[in-house]
């Protein structure tokens, strides 16, 4: 009696590794893209909404929260670095079919994380004060900064460790995890903000107790989905690394992340203190503006985000001419969707600044001027910023943390000190889309060099041209050899 042979069934791991490395660009980046704009929108929808509840409290309360957003960045650069860092290696290791090590670079990022943001709990409790008067607070504004900077920190380790587990997701390409972890705690924020600020009568301190509460609603499903096995790696202490230099792996290639959110950041903060001699109304509508902004730029982020794993998958496998299409595929949809969504806040920037309710005109005037200065560079933002995630996700961690800091660092310092000068208020309001068109053009040649130099020059050998060089190879031996007779 013969037996029928066992039919191999291919392993989660191959599965995913066929998705990535088989399935059409357009289609593949289109997929990803849904779940990984979709997290981004929610949270930045989040970002607006506590902006709106909080704004009701009056203008000083509105500018507390722009404040306090310059912490958040921090905690964001320190999380996200240390999770893109492990987003490259993961997804390149999975591209090679290495599960061993991308799970043991997933572990030693989320303890990692997780220690980063102990420390910079501990170093912000001891001085709150003076932490809110660094990051621009006046003297109206610092009693809400204080309140609702106190559970911002309490909330930073969780905020670290579920940024690692996040991008880890998408790197293996597991976006939808990603999404169901981070939009879940936006949306029950969204719903449970308005009952801790009024309710409660808790006022700027119960919004961000409904961020702490939210936050580690989010870890938790995030971490759901490691025990209960539903990822390509494994998360276990067992895993975590012993050596140092795994550790400047992770920092070194999140080095670019680090300094986007870091430079975030301290613009948020300069922006703040440029803003304040014009009074309380100014900080809230630059903040208001730039919320704004930012949620244009998340539906760019969570498109690029989409692209990196796709990228660093086709990159492992050697298949750089996917992993050129990506990028050109990412770049046109972002640019079209930067275009429309720029004339579109145009055009209705009052009533959307106006919705705020502050009750002051001054800032629904000022915050108007701003978003037209966002809308003028929205269009070049989509271009910059994949060429930074490019070519962060393929390990060139030096040009990507030269371009990570152009746009709110190398770029936006000089400007926000010059043209404030110069142009007062106009001046604090142009400063962010200037920094953000200069960078557009010195990302150029970035992209250029790196196709030209990194990819065409490896591009693998398909059959028909392997074989032939071979052909060509052995005529030239045959001829070489046969030279002396002719």
């Amino acid at each position: 009696m013969t037996q029928t042979p066992a039919i191999h069934s291919p392993s989660r791991e191959e599965k995913q590794f066929i998705i990535m490395t088989q399935t059409p660009i357009g289609k593949l980046v289109a997929r990803l893209s849904v779940p990984t704009v979709i997290s981004m929108l929610v949270s930045a929808i989040y970002n607006i909404t506590d902006t709106f509840y909080v704004a009701h409290l009056g203008e000083s309360a509105a500018g507390a929260v722009g404040v306090v957003f310059s912490l958040m960045s921090l905690i964001q650069a320190l999380g996200m670095g240390v999770g893109m860092g492990a987003s490259s290696l993961v997804s390149r290791c999975l591209g090679r079919r290495d599960q061993q090590t991308a799970s043991k670079y997933v572990s030693s990022a989320f303890f990692f994380g997780a220690f980063i943001g102990l420390c910079i709990l501990i170093l912000g409790e001891i001085n709150v004060n003076r932490l809110m008067r660094w990051l621009g607070s006046t003297d109206t504004i610092l009693p809400y900064a204080c309140a609702y900077g106190h559970y911002i920190l309490i909330a930073a380790p969780l905020m670290c460790a579920a940024f690692v587990l996040n991008t880890t997701l998408r790197a293996e390409g597991k976006a939808v995890f990603s999404m169901i972890g981070l939009t879940t705690g936006a949306i029950l924020n969204i719903a449970i903000a308005p009952v801790f600020i009024y309710i409660l009568d808790m006022g700027i301190a119960g919004a961000a107790l409904a961020v702490l509460i939210c936050q580690t609603i989010s870890l938790l499903i995030l971490l759901s989905f490691f025990v209960r096995k539903k990822s390509v790696t494994t998360l276990s202490w067992k895993l975590v690394s012993r050596h140092w230099r795994d550790y400047w792996d992770l920092v070194r290639l999140g080095s670019p992340t680090t300094l986007r959110q870091g430079f975030a950041s301290l613009a948020m903060a300069l922006l703040n203190i440029k803003a304040a001699p014009f009074g309380d109304a100014a900080v809230a509508a630059v903040s208001i503006a730039t919320k704004i902004y930012l949620a244009m730029r998340g539906i760019v982020l969570g498109i690029g985000q989409a692209m990196q794993p796709v990228a660093g998958y086709n990159h492992g496998a050697k298949l750089y001419d996917r992993v050129r299409e990506a990028f050109w595929v990412s770049a046109r949809a972002g640019t079209i969707i930067c275009t429309v969504a720029a004339v579109a806040l145009a055009v209705w920037a009052r009533p959307v600044i106006a919705a705020f309710r502050t009750g002051n005109e001054d800032v629904v005037i000022i915050g108007v001027q701003t978003l037209y200065f966002f809308c003028a560079a929205l269009p070049f933002l989509a271009y910059s910023t994949y060429v930074n995630q490019l070519l962060q996700i393929l390990g060139q961690a030096k040009s990507a943390a030269f371009l990570a800091s152009c746009r709110q660092g190398i770029m936006f310092l000089p400007l926000v000190f010059i043209l404030p000068h110069y142009f007062g208020l106009y001046g604090v309001e142009a400063t962010q889309p200037a920094a953000d068109m200069l960078t557009f053009f010195v990302s150029i040649p970035f992209l250029m060099h790196f196709f030209r130099k990194y990819q065409t020059s490896r591009r693998p050998l398909g059959t028909k041209r392997r074989l032939r060089l071979i052909y060509l190879k052995l005529a030239r031996k045959l001829n070489h050899w046969t030279e002396p007779y002719n």
